[in-house]
């Protein structure tokens, strides 16, 4: 067996998705490879025919949410349970291209991709999507939309390129990365947009929450650009405090919360494909087991 590609590869749902629009905001989390929950639980949705109108994702919440934009069911998984160990993707050909340990344009454009993004479905102007990233000036978040921003692909990759691992990604002339830096669950986002439908999947169990440590490596690093280095060492408080706000919005019904219904295992840059393997069906499965729930929840 080739430990290099995820054993099962071949059973990953392959389609389109119809084109029926459901009413709502979905929002999700990012993870890195944690995002194979993610991506099972969309590759459900889409073939059960759930297709939410607005989509607004962080790091690899926005790389999986171009696909399910663009209607690809199948498309993310098999990029990363595929590609996990090409070098070109995660590795050195990944730094001699990208500057960087992983390369988050192997998923947005088609440079050694069998399956590219299907952009004119995606660029359809019927479905809002939104990619969240940081500007590494002042800080905060920066919210890039679809058919409003100069490069919304570009705005993917700045959204999902790590701190510390990798160069900055300009837009405009400005500097972004990662936009779980500043902001991991964009749910207040929706909330603004005053959306009366807002589903969050978290690629953590909903009693996860992070260590928070002083560190002075943020500003060390990036000593040039204190406003991103000070949100940088804030971000664990920070998504403590929306975790905590997130339960209390579900519980008041003013949004919907899916998480993972075992504790999650995946580190960010996991090699294990098998267990990357099981994230993405773990997340197929809790969206079937969730469907009625989620349908009555959007109607």
């Amino acid at each position: 067996m080739n430990k290099k590609v995820y054993s099962k590869l071949a059973d990953i749902p392959k389609g389109t998705a119809k084109d029926l629009i459901t009413e709502g905001c979905l929002v999700l989390e990012g993870g890195a490879f944690r995002g194979l929950y993610t991506q099972g639980f969309l590759d459900a949705m889409m073939v059960n025919d759930i297709n939410m109108r607005c989509v607004i994702g962080v790091s690899a919440g926005a790389l999986g949410g171009m696909n399910y934009v663009s209607g690809q069911i199948g498309r993310s998984a098999r990029i990363n349970l595929g590609y996990r160990h090409d070098r070109r993707y995660v590795g050195t050909k990944a730094m001699l291209h990208s500057h960087s340990i992983l390369d988050v344009g192997f998923l947005t454009e088609e440079r050694g991709i069998l399956e590219p993004l299907d952009k004119e479905r995606f660029g359809q102007p019927d479905r809002r999507f939104i990619a969240a990233a940081t500007n590494c000036l002042t800080g905060e978040t920066a919210y890039f939309e679809k058919g409003k921003c100069s490069d919304i692909i570009k705005a993917v990759r700045a959204s999902a390129t790590m701190p510390f691992i990798s160069p900055m990604v300009k837009i405009d002339h400005i500097p972004y990365l990662d936009g779980g830096c500043s902001c991991k669950i964009p749910y207040q986002w929706a909330l603004d947009q005053e959306y009366k439908k807002i589903i969050v999947i978290r690629t953590r169990e909903p009693s996860y929450r992070k260590k928070e440590k002083k560190s002075s490596a943020a500003f060390r690093l990036y000593h040039k650009y204190p406003e991103f280095a000070q949100k940088l060492t804030d971000s664990s408080r920070d998504y403590n405090r929306q975790c905590t706000e997130i339960e209390k919005l579900h519980a008041e019904g003013r949004l919907m919360r899916i998480a993972p219904s075992e504790p999650v295992t995946v580190s960010r840059i996991e090699g294990d494909m098998e267990k990357l393997g099981a994230l993405y069906w773990l997340g197929w499965n809790d969206c079937i087991s969730n469907l009625d729930q989620i349908r009555a929840y959007l109607a």
